[in-house]
């Protein structure tokens, strides 16, 4: 079993920033991709950013070129950097790790972009 844990989240103004992390732990020598995933008010939960072991990226259309997703593998976190925030960014952004046997989620941190 992996336990994600989220931190960064908060309330920050339209063209601001903010550093999200991921701390993964427990089974984690079998997790292969690992990503963030976002749901705002009344909407599904969406795809926003993932990264491979191997540090292949992939991106929602909507944050290209304005998020930028990492992991460090030695010390089994992955970060999102936020950049050029948008109203529309505001969510609970979700930590997933997933392995052969293994789709784990965070409890979410909570991102408010003000305009």
């Amino acid at each position: 079993q992996v336990q994600l844990v989220e931190s960064g989240g908060g309330l920050v103004q339209a063209g601001g920033s903010l550093r999200l992390s991921c701390a993964a732990s427990g089974s984690i020598f079998n997790l292969n991709v690992m990503g963030w995933y976002r749901q705002a008010p009344g909407k599904q939960r969406e795809l926003v950013a993932t990264i491979t072991r191997n540090g292949d990226t992939n991106y929602a259309d909507s944050v290209k070129g304005r998020f930028t997703i990492s992991r460090d593998n030695a010390k089994n976190t992955v970060y999102l950097e936020t950049n050029s925030l948008k109203p529309e960014d505001t969510a609970v952004y979700y930590c997933n790790a997933k392995g052969a046997i293994t789709n784990s989620w965070g409890q979410g941190t909570q991102v408010t972009v003000s305009s």
